[in-house]
């Protein structure tokens, strides 16, 4: 027989943790071969139904259907037995193991009672060479960047050939060529029958790869609808509860439509090289009160420049200067007494601890300031705690909240918190909005726009091109670890971004002096 009828129906879903109600009523239906998108800000319940589904999480009521049966898994691996497998935004693999063992993770070949080696590391480049992905599978997966990690993590998540892949964020670590690659595998699944479930925030891929969108908003689902059939300002709009006119009114970004202008030189790196030819020959200069983009695609050294910057990693050759005079930063500690923060684009595993609460992760860098003999001062930590809470309206249910249990966008409200409490002069933000929806991204990306009208430098990373096209008053492109074009304020377009990425200096490209 045919099966007829969506292949997952999740109806009446509710779900309360300590103070917060997470779900209430929520529901999902996902059609047999569909690619379907759930979107919603941090915090509306994608996550928490996500789980829910794949048995990560405990409904408290509601029922769940997969292909016509009811089904309650315990865990996610009864879900992936089940025929239901899940991709995650943040890698949750076994750094220390290899790529192979971690595609076959708990379940691999074994031949008269041994794993066999050769057969898995055979499948495992056949998984990978679907994605395009060449790779030795023998190297541990933490000798890989974050990138490749991913690709791993979706080979893994296919080769169960599960009648339903879960993709929460899949592209939020790949370059357009990885992104590509994923689609025409996402493709390939839907022509194989397979149903996909599409969490994204970024609109493009959204309407590039999915059929139907539901909308979640506080923990309800608000619409459910064909993509054909909504716009992109009224699905945002949908999901920020606003009116569509006020939609249009207020821009594609979070930042103000104004330029920062200030004389004083903070920050000039020039000709940085680091180890490992990831940086060759890097430029960059940032005055106070100035928000400069740091455009380049995957592997360009954006992430490696920063990291030189604040003296996470050594530099073989080059220049610094900080207010004009020659430094050298033999440590991060070092960088961050000359009045410089460091926010990470991996949130997980670089930038929070996540067994630890609020107040513990906003105050780690201050810790040295508010103690002494080694005991912390709790009521110096407790108002300088809650003052930024409320500055940056960080929604949790209370200072000791583990950090882990806040949406993306208030955990990286957090971070930028632990650098804004020490009054840096300069900030290093290697992509602040990446995996956060519109609505956070929005306050972000204001309150960056707001440290450069106080007098802050910031040097922001961004793989969105919008976001360096209002947010930044230069722009600078790197390729191959060497700086290739600047642009100024009036030449910053995206063809002029992807121009000086792919070919080198872009037209209008002013001259690399800070100006």
């Amino acid at each position: 027989m045919i099966a007829t009828g969506p292949l997952l129906q999740m109806e009446g879903i509710s779900k309360a943790f300590p103070g917060v109600r997470a779900l209430e009523g929520a529901s999902l239906t996902v059609g047999r071969g569909e690619v379907h998108a759930v979107m919603g800000q941090n915090g509306a319940g994608k996550s928490t139904l996500i789980k829910i589904l794949t048995g990560a999480y405990r409904r408290d009521a509601g029922t769940v259907t997969l292909d016509g049966r009811p089904v309650d898994f315990h865990s996610p691996q009864q879900a992936q037995a089940g025929g239901v497998s899940t991709i995650y935004q943040e890698v949750n693999l076994v750094g220390f193991r290899s790529v192979a063992e971690n595609i076959f993770l708990g379940r691999e070949p074994r031949r008269w009672g041994l794993i066999d080696r050769r057969r898995m590391h055979a499948e495992a480049r056949r998984l990978l060479e679907r994605l395009g992905v060449e790779v030795d599978v023998s190297r541990p997966l933490g000798a890989i960047n974050v990138a490749l990690q991913q690709m791993v993590a979706i080979a893994r998540a296919i080769s169960f050939e599960s009648r339903l892949v879960v993709m929460d964020e899949p592209t939020s670590s790949l370059d357009e060529a990885e992104v590509a690659t994923l689609f025409g595998v996402i493709r390939q699944l839907k022509a194989d029958g397979v149903s996909v479930i599409f969490v994204s925030h970024r609109l493009d891929e959204v309407y590039a790869i999915c059929d139907r969108v539901t909308i979640m908003r506080d923990g309800r689902t608000v619409d459910d609808r064909a993509l054909t059939d909504v716009s992109r300002l009224e699905l945002v709009a949908r999901m920020l509860g606003k009116d569509l006119a006020e939609v249009r009114r207020s821009g594609a970004t979070g930042f103000a439509d104004a330029t920062h202008h200030t004389e004083r030189r903070l920050l000039e790196a020039r000709g940085l090289r680091g180890a490992g030819r990831t940086l060759e020959h890097a430029d960059v200069a940032v005055r106070a009160g100035e928000i400069v983009g740091l455009a380049g695609l995957l592997g360009s050294g954006r992430t490696e420049l920063a990291r030189a910057i604040f003296g996470a990693d050594p530099v073989e050759a080059g220049e610094l200067e900080v207010d004009g005079r020659p430094v050298r930063f033999g440590s991060p500690a070092d960088a961050i007494r000359a009045g410089i923060g460091l926010a990470p684009e991996d949130r997980k595993t670089e930038g929070i601890v996540p067994e630890m609460s609020v107040r513990e992760n906003l105050t780690l860098a201050l810790l040295p300031a508010i103690s002494r003999y080694g005991v912390v001062d709790r009521r110096r930590q407790q108002e300088v705690v809650d003052r930024f809470i409320r500055r940056l309206d960080i929604k949790t249910t209370g200072p000791d909240q583990k950090i882990r249990e806040l949406s993306g966008g208030n955990q990286q409200k957090v971070l930028l918190a632990r650098w804004l409490c020490l009054d840096p002069r300069l900030l290093l933000l290697d992509e602040p909005t990446r995996g956060i929806d519109v609505g956070a991204k929005g306050e972000i990306q204001a309150l960056i726009n707001e440290l450069a009208d106080s007098g802050l430098g910031v040097l922001m990373i961004s793989s969105e091109l919008e976001e360096l096209v209002e947010g930044s008053d230069r722009v600078v492109v790197l390729r191959d670890g060497r700086t290739v074009a600047e642009l100024p304020h009036a030449a910053i377009t995206e063809d002029a971004i992807m121009s000086a990425m792919a070919e080198g200096p872009a037209t209008g490209a002013g001259e690399r002096d800070g100006g």
